[in-house]
Protein backbone atom coordinates (compact mmCIF):
# COMPACT_ATOMS: atom_id res chain seq x y z
CA UNK A 1 0.00 0.00 0.00
CA UNK A 2 2.02 3.51 -1.36
CA UNK A 3 1.13 6.16 1.69
CA UNK A 4 1.56 9.77 0.45
CA UNK A 5 2.48 12.35 2.51
CA UNK A 6 2.02 16.05 1.79
CA UNK A 7 4.52 18.31 3.49
CA UNK A 8 6.63 21.36 3.85
CA UNK A 9 9.89 22.28 4.69
CA UNK A 10 10.23 23.89 7.95
CA UNK A 11 6.73 22.32 9.48
CA UNK A 12 7.65 20.71 12.83
CA UNK A 13 4.08 18.35 12.49
CA UNK A 14 4.91 17.05 9.33
CA UNK A 15 8.34 16.06 10.41
CA UNK A 16 7.42 14.71 13.68
CA UNK A 17 4.71 12.73 11.18
CA UNK A 18 7.40 11.53 8.47
CA UNK A 19 9.68 10.24 11.70
CA UNK A 20 6.69 7.84 12.97
CA UNK A 21 5.84 6.55 9.78
CA UNK A 22 9.28 5.91 9.14
CA UNK A 23 9.52 3.59 12.16
CA UNK A 24 7.25 1.55 10.99
CA UNK A 25 8.33 -1.85 10.75
CA UNK A 26 5.83 -5.04 10.17
CA UNK A 27 3.24 -3.26 7.69
CA UNK A 28 3.66 -3.29 4.08
CA UNK A 29 4.01 0.29 3.12
CA UNK A 30 5.82 2.47 0.68
CA UNK A 31 5.90 6.40 1.80
CA UNK A 32 5.73 8.89 -0.81
CA UNK A 33 6.85 12.24 0.60
CA UNK A 34 5.70 15.33 -1.14
CA UNK A 35 7.00 18.86 -1.01
CA UNK A 36 4.08 20.84 -1.72
CA UNK A 37 6.46 24.04 -2.20
CA UNK A 38 7.52 21.95 -5.29
CA UNK A 39 4.02 22.32 -7.28
CA UNK A 40 1.47 24.97 -6.92
CA UNK A 41 -1.48 22.63 -7.27
CA UNK A 42 -0.13 20.59 -4.04
CA UNK A 43 0.50 24.57 -2.38
CA UNK A 44 -2.56 25.14 -3.27
CA UNK A 45 -4.45 22.26 -2.26
CA UNK A 46 -3.02 22.18 1.30
CA UNK A 47 -0.88 25.02 2.04
CA UNK A 48 -3.36 25.57 5.48
CA UNK A 49 -3.92 21.46 5.71
CA UNK A 50 0.09 20.07 5.88
CA UNK A 51 0.71 17.05 7.03
CA UNK A 52 -1.64 15.63 4.71
CA UNK A 53 -1.89 11.54 4.50
CA UNK A 54 -3.34 9.73 1.62
CA UNK A 55 -3.54 6.28 0.39
CA UNK A 56 -2.88 5.66 -2.81
CA UNK A 57 -5.38 3.18 -4.47
CA UNK A 58 -5.26 2.05 -8.36
CA UNK A 59 -3.98 5.72 -8.95
CA UNK A 60 -6.50 7.11 -6.97
CA UNK A 61 -5.56 9.17 -3.82
CA UNK A 62 -8.01 9.01 -1.08
CA UNK A 63 -7.11 11.23 2.22
CA UNK A 64 -6.62 10.04 5.63
CA UNK A 65 -8.10 10.94 8.97
CA UNK A 66 -5.43 13.30 10.24
CA UNK A 67 -3.34 11.50 12.85
CA UNK A 68 -3.07 13.71 16.30
CA UNK A 69 1.08 14.82 16.70
CA UNK A 70 0.30 13.40 20.06
CA UNK A 71 -0.03 9.49 18.36
CA UNK A 72 3.02 7.24 19.75
CA UNK A 73 3.64 4.82 16.65
CA UNK A 74 2.43 1.84 17.63
CA UNK A 75 -0.94 3.82 17.77
CA UNK A 76 -0.25 5.27 13.99
CA UNK A 77 0.07 1.69 13.29
CA UNK A 78 -3.30 0.88 14.28
CA UNK A 79 -4.78 4.15 12.76
CA UNK A 80 -3.37 2.82 9.68
CA UNK A 81 -4.69 -0.73 9.92
CA UNK A 82 -8.17 0.50 10.36
CA UNK A 83 -7.80 3.06 7.31
CA UNK A 84 -5.71 1.36 5.44
CA UNK A 85 -6.87 -2.38 5.67
CA UNK A 86 -3.35 -3.80 6.11
CA UNK A 87 -1.78 -5.96 8.37
CA UNK A 88 0.67 -7.51 9.73
CA UNK A 89 3.75 -8.95 7.70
Amino acid sequence: MEIILYSKPGCHLCEGLQDKLEQIQGLEIVLDVRDITSREDWFQAYQYEVPVLCRNIAGREEPLPRPSPRLTVQQLVQMLQKYLDVTDS
